[in-house]
């Protein structure tokens, strides 16, 4: 396949991501990757032209994994997508509900119809990726056994939904990011233009507070702030920011500038086109 046409995702056919893949960019070809470093790599090496990874799901947070990865990163973001996620109850062609004792899943999937499991009172099982449980209870044919998917996985592994839309909250939605070797210049003209950025602050009192006031005087909205401590860091935290605006704006410049003055690393992850679903 052309790498040119191809977008590089985590998971195998038919996970969620494969799904987020489809709909933002239904021109291009769908890579699956064993890890988040595997897309991360495939961009890098030019295996694949773009990677596609959720970072946030709007009822259990961030993806812990992606933040941990982001501050060595060797890559851009260049657009970003907003999917509904649907998790359905999915079964062998014979099966029925009264037969189903044990559900397979994602731990996020899990998280994210726990309540609607609980009240099925089924035995919950974690799984590496949704369409790999969708994929192994289609191979066992056991009709005690389920899996938490998509309507996609239902379809690739030939099994019946038996029961739709699982999730807690029908506000159920993942923010994914679209990563590239290299950053783009985004037309303000063809929509709504963000900005994110990593960085992590020197050890002086109210660095944070500090590092952040050049927004406030610069009159730039913050729609994301959130700290987080990488893997073997006990005493840096990171902070990963996302907000209204192009790099390339005066207001913004003067913003970085003064966010530069107070961190010890800010590394800007590109600006891009926001999803029009976030400002609904």
């Amino acid at each position: 396949m052309n790498p040119q046409n191809l977008i590089a995702f985590q998971g195998i056919r038919a996970a969620h991501s494969e799904a987020a893949c489809r709909k933002a960019y239904p021109d291009k070809q769908t890579l699956p990757l064993p890890s988040f470093e595997d897309v991360f790599e495939a961009v890098r090496t030019g295996q694949a032209t773009l990677g596609m990874v959720p970072i946030e799901n709007s009822q259990t947070g961030r993806v812990a994994e992606i933040h941990s990865l982001l501050p060595q990163l060797e890559l851009y973001i260049v657009g970003e997508y907003i999917q509904s996620i649907e998790h359905h109850l999915l079964v062998v062609p014979e099966g029925s509900p009264d037969a189903i004792q044990h559900v397979y899943s994602h731990p996020q999937a899990l998280l994210q119809c726990r309540q609607n499991l609980r009240r099925l009172k089924l035995q919950m099982h974690d799984y590496a990726d949704t369409a790999q449980a969708a994929h192994d209870v289609a191979e066992w044919q056991d009709p005690t056994k389920a899996a938490l998917a998509s309507e996609l996985a239902a379809q690739q592994y030939h099994l019946k939904i038996i029961q739709r839309n699982m999730e807690d909250s029908p506000e159920n939605k993942t923010l994914f990011v679209c990563l590239a070797a290299e950053p783009i210049d985004p037309d303000p003209e063809a929509g709504r233009v963000v900005t994110s950025v990593i960085f992590s602050t020197r050890h002086i009192p109210a660095a944070l507070y500090k590092a952040l006031g050049g927004f406030a005087t610069n009159k730039i909205n913050l729609l994301k702030l959130e700290s987080y401590i990488p893997p073997h860091i006990t005493r840096t935290a990171h902070f990963f920011i996302t907000f209204l605006g192009h790099q390339k704006e005066r207001a913004v410049q003067l913003a970085l500038e003064e966010l530069a003055f107070f961190c010890v690393k800010v590394k800007i992850l590109g600006s891009y086109l926001a999803d029009p679903i976030r400002f609904k």
